[in-house]
């Protein structure tokens, strides 16, 4: 008798959250970017968001919770109920760098999320004032070794971000050594370096773009990518101005709490799958520079941890701390 009444509760509440994840979403979603609006995260977040709204038949919210390198958004994504109706845009920053950085993480990247989906990749820029007598990487290469005690400064959207990281690994390349100067997104880090307070910018291309394209105050050195971005075909990536093995992108990648409901999770990502495809979608990042995101799932879980293998050891080698 009691097993009966054990398998009819257990059957009771399979039937339930079948039919709740048959539901969903039955009110809006909100997907919580780590940084401030106008970055390369935000951007690709706001991208993806108003694709997969009619896809889903409820409206993506965007949410702004910058701090701590993306960790106060993401750790809002941890502690959201684990329902399908709170998603973060994790980055390569926060879900492979973090963690070798931070003494007090306010989660752990590989066990306390759902990955979803690979949004997209981007290289990062090099780029310096257009009046700067910096001409080429070479140039920035030969000033930042025989500065004279002036050295070459550069700004990043902030510390263990992956921009930060490439010019951590820029410096291990060329034997160089230059002043990290970081800044809270690139709205700081722009005025920065076009008023002359640092000497070069290193940035996600899709946030610079407009201003490489227009070239009256910001001029690209080189991108991090193996490939030229076809959106700067005159900029000559770092491995041909002459630093073989340089192959850098960042990325962005959709998230949710560990824990949603396997029919929540398959819903999501097939939403994610579905709007990478839209032609807006499409055009939007060809636009900016970004290539759309090809991973999910699993897929992406074993990206991530060849990731944090990769930037893990950097950290280590470079003694990159956030003090």
């Amino acid at each position: 008798m009691k097993l009966a009444f054990s398998a009819a509760i257990a059957m009771t509440m399979l039937l339930a959250g079948n039919a709740q994840g048959a539901d969903y979403p039955e009110r809006p979603i909100t997907l919580v970017v780590p940084f401030p609006a106008g970055g390369t995260t935000d951007i690709a977040a706001r991208t993806i968001a108003q694709a997969m709204g009619p896809i889903l038949g409820q409206t993506v919210v965007v949410d702004n919770r910058s701090g701590a390198g993306g960790n106060i958004g993401m750790g809002v994504v941890k502690r959201a109920p684990a329902d399908g109706y709170t998603i973060g845009m994790g980055t390569i920053g926060t879900q492979s760098i973090n963690q070798f950085l931070y003494k007090d993480m306010p989660f752990n990247p590989e066990k306390d999320f759902t990955p979803l989906a690979l949004v997209l990749s981007t290289p990062n820029v090099i780029a310096v004032r257009a009046d700067s007598d910096i001409q080429s990487l070479k140039d920035l290469i030969a000033k930042a070794k025989g500065g004279k005690g002036k050295g070459v400064s550069y700004a990043s959207p902030g510390i263990g971000s992956s921009v930060h990281l490439t010019g951590a690994y820029l410096e291990k390349l060329a034997g160089m050594e230059m002043l990290h100067v970081p800044f809270r997104g690139v709205s700081a880090s722009m005025p920065a370096l076009v008023g002359g307070q640092v000497d070069v910018l290193m940035d996600n291309l899709p946030s610079t773009l407009s201003q490489l394209k227009d070239g009256t105050r910001v001029r690209g050195l080189a991108v991090t990518s193996a490939q030229r971005s076809p959106s700067l075909p005159d900029v000559p990536t770092v491995a041909e101005s002459g630093l073989p093995g340089m192959d850098v992108t960042a990325w962005f990648a959709l998230y949710a709490p560990a824990g949603i409901p396997n029919d929540v999770e398959k819903r999501l990502i097939s939403a994610v799958e579905k709007a990478l495809k839209t032609d807006a979608v499409v055009q939007q990042f060809t636009s900016l520079g970004a290539t759309a995101g090809n991973v999910s799932g699993a897929a992406l879980a074993k990206f991530e941890k060849e990731e944090r293998a990769r930037w893990g050891a950097l950290v280590k080698e470079r003694n990159i701390t956030t003090n």
